[in-house]
């Protein structure tokens, strides 16, 4: 007798939890799985408590898939806010509100601190005393960033009277565990999205059109781009600086830069396309921050969500620009510096978000000392240029302290370009990395064309008829089967 294929143990085993094989969006399990939640999900549109509960059900089963048992601190979290809000919106003494907020606020970030930077205090520590360090056995729940911030954004926000205490627990617990952008954001708010899962939305034409518009845009970045030039060039550079030319490890530097891009912002465009597919709307993540003309711009258009988070709970009650020139300073590096550790439990991070600070203070004080540019000088080609230009490499200079192990991989790459560089090797270089050239060349083109280009295009696919959208996007999805490595490579903010 021959066995089949596919067994109910093979089945079981394939949806049980594996440590190493997490539930991304370019997986093919959770294409088929989605294909199966989306056609229920339309089926349930009119049943909203049977809905909530479908989409809370799965929500947690895809957050189990990354982290196991931990789907239950998720949960617990739920609870903590349901409750917490409750509490928050009949008191009406401060100090006994600020005691609920500070509550919150310590149960979150102590979670944090336990999962993700308990072993560097301790090394810490051990360092300072001069003793062994023996790391506990901690393992990191996926996006616990995320939905820690988001929860503390809820309670916070209730505080400030900005919205009401939710009174509806699966409408909640609908919002927190959302899916989408559960494991790396963005970080969406309370108070723009429980609005909507109050109005029960139902996805329109061009709702579903735009999402598999960017589905497909995601898939190109994170597969085609990302995890191409990843595996291929970029990680053999961080890996092994001192074995390649200067130029080489420039190109990598350059190359790693728009891997990150890709990367992130294909996760993004993703979740936001996947949200639409099921009537929700999210704003932009990420809008062509490398046309950035000074490191103020960069952070208005890098990982959106989580600027303006920081601008809204960190850098605005510390005081802000209300205050001295030089406290403004230091609220500007305190709420970077915060940034680079919400990344991880790594002083290269701390040091990452110290010189995005140093670049945000001296773009300030740049402006204060220097005589102000008309306006159409301001919009001369050359001037743009030359701005842009500057940004750029200061944010890829930063960003090398993001990718690179530790301080001994950054003394060897700038070893190798200050004193190893070697331009003449540029036409073996093309030529033995002829497709990753043409890949990194490609994908920095893509992202400073002109905007109304990709508006455009846009527009065009959502124009057509749906049949024809669906073939697009299978092709798509063929190309990306055809380019994906052979081990799928996880979202790099999917550990944050």
């Amino acid at each position: 007798m021959v066995e089949s294929p596919i067994s109910i143990e093979k089945l079981i085993d394939v949806l049980k939890y594996d440590a190493h094989n997490p539930l991304f969006f370019n997986t093919g399990l959770f294409l088929i799985l989605f294909a199966g939640f989306i056609l229920i999900y339309q089926l349930m549109r009119k049943f909203r408590t049977a809905k909530f509960l479908f989409v809370i059900a799965f929500s947690l089963y895809f957050y189990y898939k990354s982290s196991a048992e931990y789907c239950f601190i998720l949960l617990g979290v739920c609870i903590s806010d349901y409750l917490l809000g409750i509490a928050l919106s009949h008191l009406k003494k401060n100090w006994k509100r600020r005691c609920i907020v500070l509550l919150n606020v310590t149960l979150n970030i102590g979670m944090l601190v336990y999962f993700k930077y308990f072993n560097l205090i301790y090394e810490t520590f051990a360092n300072i005393a001069g003793t062994s360090f023996d790391p506990f056995d901690i393992i990191l729940p996926a996006g616990i960033s995320f939905f820690t911030f988001r929860s503390i954004s809820y309670i916070v926000d209730i505080y400030r009277r900005e919205i009401t205490a939710c009174t509806d627990f699966l409408a909640y617990t609908f919002y927190l565990t959302f899916f989408p952008p559960l494991l790396a954001g963005p970080v969406v708010r309370a108070k723009d999205m429980l609005p909507q899962v109050a109005a029960n939305p139902v996805a329109t034409k061009a709702m579903v059109s735009e999402g598999l518009f960017l589905i497909m845009c995601g898939l190109v970045k994170k597969v085609v781009v990302a995890d191409f030039i990843s595996q291929n060039f970029v990680d053999r550079i961080f890996d092994n600086p001192s074995l390649y030319s200067g130029f080489e490890v420039m190109m990598g530097v350059y190359g790693f830069v728009i891997q990150l891009y890709c990367d992130f912002s294909g996760y993004s465009d993703m979740a936001i396309g996947i949200a639409l597919l099921m009537g929700y709307q999210f704003f932009d993540n990420f809008r062509s921050p490398f046309k950035a003309q000074s490191p103020t711009e960069f952070w208005h258009r890098w990982h959106i969500s989580l600027s303006t988070w920081l601008r809204d709970y960190v850098y605005i009650p510390l005081g802000g620009n209300r205050c001295g020139k030089v406290r403004h300073h230091a609220n500007l590096m305190t709420t970077m510096i915060v940034g680079g550790l919400w990344h991880g439990a790594s002083w290269m991070y701390v040091i990452w978000g110290t010189l995005q600070g140093v670049f945000l203070v001296g773009h300030k004080t740049l402006k204060s000392v220097t005589p102000k540019v008309k306006l159409e000088n301001r919009n001369k080609w050359w001037r743009r240029t030359f701005n842009i230009f500057i940004t750029f490499n200061l944010i890829a200079v930063s960003f090398v302290f993001f990718r690179a192990r530790s301080l001994t991989t950054i003394k060897e790459m700038w070893a190798q370009i200050t004193g190893n560089f070697h331009a003449e090797i540029a036409p073996q270089f093309l030529e033995g990395y002829l497709a990753i050239t043409l890949v990194i060349i490609g994908a920095y083109l893509m992202h400073f064309a002109p905007e109304r280009w990709t508006a455009k295009l846009k527009k065009t696919y959502n124009s057509i008829p749906l049949i024809i959208q669906a073939i697009v996007l299978v092709i798509i999805i063929l190309i990306v089967i055809q380019t994906r490595q052979s081990e799928i490579q996880p979202f790099i903010y999917f550990q944050y």
